[in-house]
């Protein structure tokens, strides 16, 4: 399956964002998944004030993974993403299956939905 795992991390230190990205990586290569791509948002103000492992964070340093894994692999990132207490929080959403004929944009109908446009 194909998913994304967007991640907001403290602000302040890049490192501890690629050491989390590299942690997420290689568990995800040890389970014999594909990273598909890694892009690094930057800084941004959170949409409220959140608190996670204790402390109240305004800002985040916001991150995404685009990787093929089985399921059981991406709920091992998600318990070692959880566990950490550089994360502020973390969700993976399911882009698909990872075949090409369900990624693509048009549909069979060539894009025209009922309503015919």
């Amino acid at each position: 399956m194909l998913y994304e795992l967007v991640g907001i991390v403290r602000p302040g230190n890049l490192t501890e964002v690629k050491e989390i990205v590299m942690a997420a990586g290689n568990l995800i290569l040890q389970n014999r998944g594909v990273i598909r791509g890694v892009s690094n948002w930057g800084v941004f103000s959170l949409p409220k004030p959140t608190t996670a492992h204790q402390m109240r964070h305004r800002d985040g340093h916001y991150f995404a993974l685009r990787f093929d894994a089985s399921i059981a692999t991406q709920d091992a990132v998600r318990q070692v993403l959880a566990r950490d207490p550089r994360m502020i929080r973390h969700t993976t959403v399911k882009l698909g299956d990872g075949k090409l004929s369900s990624l693509a944009r048009l549909g069979r109908d060539g894009g025209h939905g009922p309503q015919g446009w």
